[in-house]
């Protein structure tokens, strides 16, 4: 890289532009954030013109390095600096910032806008997935090729990032695994909504980032020679490096730089236009661009596609070898998966079990990976209970990157570092918890399925089954709560069989994540000779037990409540009532069938209907209706063995029996 001329005039005039790009931006929406992109503007600039591997007429390139905007509410920069460097978004798609069908949103959405890496906006997301990115190059860098997937990821992020506590959990994680291709640049500005930072915030956060393993670095938010220097230094050290600028949030604004006025609301009229004056431009002039700074800045174009070029040819030659190590992360980022993947997966008999799906789980797990050679994950300190290892594989860590991530406990984190993952090209990442602490998950759950990314959460001990440790860990209210996420597919098997099932299910799903919702208890593995194929999960509800003589009643269920279910059938049938029992273990996938499909597994002309799941019964409405009832948890559990537990809740064959009787 040749030595810059940071006194040329157009590298002034290029930052500025940026500066009141964003400014117009927010001005003309009436709404946003002007003062984040005013102080970042020097950072973002050398970022994409000296050091960001990135091709501006491609988005999509493997190669690339990664940008990320952790403070999403900055998003006027982010566009400003994809319409500068020569990305497919106009300057009318700028002036229409924030408005409906816009392509320029209120904060970045991954798939919308091209150069947009991932969805930010709640504060700390962003740089936990970057942290998830970051360990994603590594691991195909050492699995396929180091100079393919030598890529850097650059964080943007605030002082309310690195209030979150996501930030810190993915951060000492990072530190832990000495990821020396993320570099966070922080915007040590001081000001926050409510006023000076010094309100809430005065740790010294250089010091707790060393404590980390970080290499931290300062520098003045002005100063580009400074900031090209540390932004080298980050490049060129084995660990992950924080750069600390200190910056003047709304800089340049004669009246509102450094105050919280800057932040989220626009300058105002007269202070813009004072602003303008300051930087030397008309102040009754928009969205001015000068023709010396747009022809400096597209310069990223030429550069992208001579990177790529180069990048192509070791491509193409690594692609044509025998045996390409390329073959299986080719098919995996083409949307597809390897030849035979989900062939000759485990299948159970009744004389194998009982199994918790837990178990059966693991043991299913462990099939795929030696068939998806990119699929890795592990578990938040929990692997053993939740059965996510990866058998005779590595563990990922400091100096190698192998397929058993150790999250350690760091639910929220781990979240998060899926998505970062699942971002990454070709990989299949999958997590483990028990499904209390989802509660823990749930902002970067909701994340991924906005997005369209598909890691796999592997949830288990789903009930009061799971006994002593009483109801600060049994889940009641967490199954309604994934469901009302939309995109999200909840899945919670009745049995081994099911669990196989659903695998196959959340990895073929590819467009959106599988929470599989597993029992710490053991259940029988059900007698599939004389009930209906597992296979039906395919469907999300299937006829598991077809009722003897006519119908008088169905039992819903799903889990571990299924066996229950089978069994309160065979009391109903030898009181001559002909009983239906229907497995619904995943209600995405039901309502994905056709009326005609969902009519014969529920028909509507038998109303007498009794859900039973241990849970709440919130949701279960729309299947049984006004005339059925729901076996559900309307309160919390308690902490004794799990078969008094179900006795003292309603959960046994004969209390069920009794309850569809009363219909």
């Amino acid at each position: 890289m040749k030595n810059p001329d940071f006194k040329n005039p157009v590298v002034k005039a290029s930052i500025d532009t940026l500066r009141l790009l964003s400014a117009d931006m927010v001005e003309r929406a009436n709404s946003g954030h002007p003062g984040t992109p005013m102080e970042a503007a020097p950072l973002a600039y050398l970022l994409f013109q000296r050091h960001l591997r990135h091709n501006p007429a491609n988005p999509a390139w493997p190669g690339r390095d990664r940008f990320i905007l952790s403070c999403g509410h900055a998003s006027a920069l982010l566009y400003s600096l994809l319409h500068l460097s020569g990305y497919d978004l106009s300057l009318d798609d700028l002036k229409n910032f924030r408005q409906l069908d816009s392509r320029t949103p209120g904060h970045p959405e991954f798939g919308h806008t091209p150069g947009v890496e991932t969805t930010t906006g709640p504060l700390g997301q962003g740089f936990a997935v970057g942290v998830g990115m970051a360990m994603g190059a590594r691991h195909l860098a050492e699995r396929i090729d180091a100079r393919l997937f030598d890529a850097r990821v650059y964080t943007l992020c605030s002082d309310g990032d690195l209030m979150e506590g996501v930030a810190s959990e993915a951060a000492s994680l990072a530190g832990h695994l000495r990821l020396g291709n993320l570099i966070a640049l922080y915007l040590d500005n001081r000001i926050t909504i409510e006023g000076e930072t010094d309100l809430a915030f005065s740790e010294e956060v250089a010091t707790r980032f060393l404590a980390y393993g970080w290499q931290v670095l300062r520098v003045e938010g002005e100063n580009l020679a400074e900031i090209d220097a540390a932004i080298e230094a980050a490049k060129n050290d084995p660990r992950p490096s924080l750069l600390i600028a200190r910056t003047h949030i709304g800089f340049g604004a004669p009246t509102k730089q450094d105050t919280a006025e800057a932040h989220g609301a626009p300058l105002g009229t007269d202070e813009l236009a004072q602003t303008k004056r300051a930087f030397g431009r008309q102040p009754d002039e928009h969205f001015v661009i000068p023709a010396r700074v747009c022809q400096h800045m597209g310069q990223a174009v030429r550069r992208g596609l001579a990177l790529e070029r180069q990048w192509r040819r070791r491509f193409d030659r690594l692609n044509q070898s025998l045996h390409s190590p390329l073959t299986a992360w080719l098919q995996s980022r083409e949307g597809g998966l390897p030849d035979g993947w989900g062939e000759e997966l485990p299948t159970f008999e009744p004389a194998d079990g009982p199994m918790a799906t837990r178990k059966a789980s693991g043991i299913v797990l462990n099939a795929l990976a030696a068939r998806l050679p990119l699929l890795l994950g592990g578990s938040a300190d929990l692997a053993p209970s939740n059965n996510t290892e990866l058998k005779g594989e590595a563990a990922f860590g400091p100096g190698h990157s192998g397929r058993n991530i150790h999250f350690g406990v760091r639910e929220h984190a781990m979240g998060a570092i899926l998505n970062g993952l699942a971002h990454t090209d070709g990989l299949i990442p999958f997590g483990g918890t028990f499904l209390i602490f989802s509660e823990y998950m749930r902002p970067p759950m909701r994340l991924a399925a906005m997005m369209g990314l598909a890691p796999v959460y592997v949830f288990t001990h789903d009930s009061i089954g799971l006994g002593e440790d009483g109801p600060t860990h049994q889940p009641v209210e967490q199954l309604a709560a994934l469901r009302a996420v939309p995109n999200l597919r909840v899945i919670r098997p009745g049995d081994a069989n099911e669990t196989a099932v659903a695998w196959h299910e959340a990895i073929a799903h590819r467009s959106g994540p599988t929470a599989l919702i597993l029992s710490r208890q053991n259940l029988p593995i059900l007698d599939r000779s004389t009930l209906a194929s597992a296979e039906g999960l395919r469907h999300g509800g299937y006829v598991l037990a077809r009722e003897e003589g006519d119908l008088d009643i169905l039992l819903l269920a799903s889990g571990s409540e299924v066996p229950l279910a089978l069994q309160a059938r065979n009391i109903l049938q030898q009181q001559g009532k002909g009983t239906r029992v229907v497995s619904l273990p995943c209600w995405e996938l039901f309502e994905a069938q056709d009326e005609t499909y969902r009519r014969q597994v529920l028909p509507p002309s038998c109303q007498r209907r009794l859900a039973v799941e241990a849970a709440s019964p919130f949701g279960w409405e729309r299947y049984v209706g006004l005339q059925g009832a729901v076996i559900g948890l309307n309160g919390f559990g308690a902490s004794a063995p799990a078969d008094q537990l179900f006795e003292r809740f309603g959960f046994t064959a004969a209390q069920i029996a009794a309850r569809a009787l009363a219909l």
